[in-house]
């Protein structure tokens, strides 16, 4: 446990963006906060609880993005970076299993950097509708303050982080073995051999399978992780100047998690990134310096 500890340490002081971009994105937008238009009285007939649900969505949602394009590169580099600067071969002398190493960088990736852009997109939040509580009119501030949402955008972070996890974990191995079997080019290897395939099966089998399951992987975690309450208990419904706007009341029935951890899909995938978790660890015993 100490050990794991310890390399998970190594990654932020070796990798200083894990905290550096979301420190950046949380500055960034506490200036606009701060120095932006705030005097939305427009929004005076939409719902307090959709203005504020808005809110933390739009924040949340920057910095999930940037979050899956950071540890996107962070996968593909991570090994990569050791072999090329032959640090590789000093954690090869400690005794350190390739087993250990490789984990702890799979779980920075699925775990540690999505836990510290949580906890950026909470405390940008928080300032952001401190200061804006501050600047703008009473209705504008008030509608940022509900207690319910906040406790649900909660839920919502830790539950995408355990099913994201899952769910890309072959993705994730898979990158760790273009990251640990490159000499150079990680990000060229990375899309090469799925093309290769994907070429090769359209040429010789007319067939379009292994696009459909790539498809799947990369953009089918919404339609198995949530679902959409076709009873309409969790829409509201309000027309504004004849428009008519539906926002969520609540976020509980969009979860499925019973329908994520049951599917086969889940759990296929899952035992094709074990798979490829150990290519990667014998990739990793095998091949040291660029």
């Amino acid at each position: 446990m100490n050990t794991t500890i310890w390399l998970l340490r190594r990654e932020f002081w070796e990798n200083r963006a894990i905290w550096m971009i979301p420190a950046v994105i949380s500055g960034v937008m506490v200036l606009i906060a701060l120095f932006g238009r705030v005097d939305l009285m427009s929004i005076s007939q939409v719902p307090s609880r959709a203005v504020g649900g808005g809110f933390l969505l739009g924040v949340g949602a920057t910095f999930f993005v940037v979050l899956s394009i950071y540890s996107t590169w962070y996968l593909l580099d991570c090994l990569y970076a050791d072999r090329k600067d032959r640090s590789v071969l000093f954690w090869k002398s400690l005794p350190i299993s390739d087993t250990t190493t490789v984990m702890s960088k799979l779980a920075t990736a699925l775990i540690v950097i999505p836990m510290v852009y949580f906890a950026a997109a909470d405390l940008t939040a928080l300032m952001m509708a401190f200061i804006i509580s501050i600047r703008a009119s009473l209705l504008v501030g008030g509608a940022l303050w509900h207690v319910d949402l906040w406790l649900q955008l909660q839920a919502l972070w830790i539950y995408m982080i355990v099913t994201t996890a899952l769910w890309y974990l072959p993705v994730a191995a898979y990158l760790l073995v273009v990251s640990a079997w490159a000499k150079r080019a990680v990000m060229l290897w990375s899309i090469l051999p799925p093309i290769a395939l994907l070429l090769a099966e359209r040429w010789f089998l007319g067939s379009h399978v292994i696009a459909g399951q790539i498809e799947e992987r990369l953009v089918g975690y919404a339609a198995q992780a949530f679902r959409d309450d076709t009873g309409g208990r969790s829409w509201e419904t309000t027309i504004v100047d004849k428009d008519v706007i539906r926002t969520p009341i609540s976020i509980w029935h969009f979860f499925n998690a019973d329908g994520f951890f049951s599917s086969s899909e889940t759990w296929i995938g899952a035992a094709v990134g074990v798979v490829l978790i150990v290519c990667a660890i014998q990739l990793r015993t095998r091949r040291t310096e660029i």
